[in-house]
């Protein structure tokens, strides 16, 4: 290339004749003229193409280069093995032939990746209502005074780029639910296309390249919403790109400026207001104006947001003879009456439904322990076991269930059961919850408790009264003053002697 330079400057600007040109080259006349005319600025070699003996198998090998890439790096063949592999099929070139076609393999596939391949992406638009993106992070926040693990759901409609975070305990099929139902309520409306990752609550197996075996569950939440969904390729987040930009967004504007919070129920009405401001503090960028402008005008292109979806996930559980069932580790209580029977159990993200024969059987707040450490609470609801003490009255004095009973319940019962058959009159007492109103019979007890009297026919009296509406107070026995005695009666027995010999007569005694 240096040659040709010192050629073309002598030639062109230094006007050396061509025989003076050669002579102080050694080059001959006819090539300093040929590159003249050619205008040859670096020189080109055409290498001849020559057959090789791996051309019979370069679709064979290349095969396997593709097969080997889809295996783990431990599993993956060498070069020398496909080289021996070669050998067993008839293949006489050497190994050095083989190496090379793997290394002119691997970096043409390289090449590929980097320039029209994963390096390479398509701007993506969005038509108005046309798709929102779902996705999941792990963030942290001061809830309670301790520092808590949280599962984060982020859905952000694709035109607007109206987002919602919400935070929860943990990542299954119920908070799922839950979090589509407040993103749709926040945004009013329900776009046409759900775009997901391959995430386990939604997909139960991927198949080849779209087709995925979708959960039950999962489609008939996208059934209720009118929605389609789409997953993403594996391992391709760039397919929805908007709401992996507003997890990484979301740490540096929200949870590492945010406040301490009671709860959980706290800190995601936080978490919806401060998303809401940040709707109209952000530039949409694409479109003019912010992203509170551009979702306004977006609204009119959403489905009407429908009724809630019934977002539960359900087990078959069988109730203990102490009535008593298990989920998470923790125990709640179900009526005695469906003690040694099957029964199912509906799983909501803040509670638990026990239903049984077609109806719901009781409820509980659901207890959600991250630590492992601690054994599993049980909850009791005293209610529960009046069936079995109102056979048993005994198992009433150090029963676990009632410990938790209020306290105008627990006074009555500790001065009850100190006389004789106070733990049957205690139970009937506590029955009358099964047909009255628990605070009218509470009110009764407190009553009976203030007036000295605790008994069961006393609390019996002060409740018919409440129930029917009669007053409790007593009533005003003072004697009006043509009433009173002049002369007050005196304990004295000796009159009674006088009454005996009255009359000078005496009477039988």
């Amino acid at each position: 290339m240096d040659i040709l330079s010192v050629i073309r400057r002598w030639a062109l600007r230094d006007k050396l004749p061509i025989r003076e040109i050669s002579r102080r080259t050694g080059l001959s006349r006819n090539t300093i003229r040929r590159y003249l005319r050619a205008g040859i600025v670096e020189p080109k070699f055409n290498v001849p193409s020559r057959p090789s003996k791996l051309d019979a198998y370069a679709e064979k090998l290349s095969g396997w280069l593709l097969a080997e890439q889809r295996k783990s790096r431990k599993e993956r063949r060498t070069a020398k093995q496909m080289h021996a592999d070669l050998v067993q099929l008839g293949f006489d070139g050497s190994y050095e032939r083989v190496s090379a076609f793997v290394r002119a393999w691997k970096s043409d596939r390289q090449r590929a990746q980097s320039t029209t391949d994963r390096g390479t992406f398509v701007p993506l638009v969005f038509k108005p209502g046309e798709a929102f993106q779902f996705d999941w992070s792990e963030d942290y926040a001061i809830i309670g005074g301790e520092r808590t693990k949280l599962q984060v759901a982020h859905v952000k409609l694709s035109h607007s780029r109206a987002f919602l975070v919400r935070a929860y305990l943990l990542q299954t099929h119920e908070m799922l639910f839950d979090a589509h139902w407040h993103a749709f309520r926040v945004f009013e409306g329900v776009p046409g296309r759900g775009i997901y990752d391959n995430m386990r609550t939604a997909v139960d197996r991927v198949g080849v390249g779209k087709k995925r075996d979708v959960n039950a569950r999962f489609t008939a939440m996208t059934s209720h919403y009118v929605f389609e969904p789409d997953f993403c390729n594996p391992a391709a987040g760039w397919e929805k790109g908007q709401v992996e930009k507003n997890v990484r967004d979301a740490r540096s504007r929200m949870w590492q400026v945010m406040p301490t919070f009671p709860d959980l129920d706290a800190l995601n009405c936080w978490l919806e207001e401060r998303c809401k401001a940040l709707w109209v503090e952000t530039v949409h960028g694409g479109l003019p104006g912010s992203i509170d402008d551009v979702w306004q005008a977006e609204k009119p292109s959403l489905m009407p947001l429908p009724t809630a979806f019934d977002g539960y996930v359900e087990q078959s559980k069988r109730v203990s003879p102490t009535c008593l069932i298990t989920f998470d580790r923790n125990r709640y209580s179900v009526p005695a009456s469906f003690a040694n029977r099957p029964v199912s159990l509906h799983i909501y993200p803040e509670r638990l439904v026990v239903v049984a024969e077609g109806h719901v059987v009781c409820e509980h707040q659901r207890i959600i322990e991250r630590s492992h450490r601690q054994p599993g609470r049980v909850i009791y609801d005293w209610r529960h076991y009046l069936a079995v003490v109102q056979r048993k009255p005994g198992a009433l004095r150090n029963g676990a269930p009632f410990v938790e009973m209020p306290e105008g319940f627990r006074e009555l019962q500790d001065q009850m059961l100190r006389r004789p058959g106070g733990d049957r009159e205690m139970v009937d007492v506590l029955s009358l919850v099964l047909h009255h109103d628990e605070q009218a019979v509470l009110c009764a007890v407190d009553m009976a408790l203030k007036a000295g009297v605790p008994t069961k026919t006393h609390v019996l009296n002060l409740l018919h009264r409440l129930v029917s509406g009669t007053s409790v107070e007593l009533p005003d026995v003072t004697p009006p003053p043509a009433l009173t005695l002049s002369k007050e009666p005196e304990a004295n027995v000796a009159r009674y002697d006088g009454l005996r010999t009255s009359g000078g007569k005496r009477h039988a005694s």
